[in-house]
């Protein structure tokens, strides 16, 4: 089985590194999926953007990315997001209340973690 060096970092924490089989991300050209040997690619990362990384042994990891970058070589994927939360962190009952907030980029955030965490298409 093909794999690849994934790492997720933010800002203020590495939240998940490993290998994976396959990387799928929302970049402001829209989303893409990276498996082992993908052509080395940069991507920016949308505010309120999901990432999830199928590991190995068959698991996914799954994060809400607030920005950042995505770097892809033949080998490895990185992604510097400028926050992130693992869907397993995420409050759902503070994302839903963040909805109703009159500032786009909270509920576009509050969208992300919620996608994350499983509450939204």
């Amino acid at each position: 089985m093909a794999e690849m060096s994934v790492q997720l970092v933010a800002v203020e924490r590495r939240l998940w590194s490993g290998t994976g089989t396959f990387v799928s991300a929302q970049t402001t050209e829209g989303e893409i999926g990276i498996l082992p040997g993908h052509e080395p690619v940069l991507g920016q990362l949308i505010e309120g953007g999901v990432v999830k990384v199928r590991t190995t042994d068959g698991q996914t990891v799954t994060a809400a990315v607030q920005g950042g970058f995505l770097s892809v070589t033949g080998e490895a994927v990185r992604i510097l997001a400028e926050s992130a939360d693992m869907a397993d962190e995420i409050d759902v009952e503070a994302a839903q209340a963040d909805l109703n907030s009159d500032d786009e980029e909270i509920r576009a955030r509050a969208q992300g973690r919620l996608r994350a965490a499983g509450q939204q298409d």
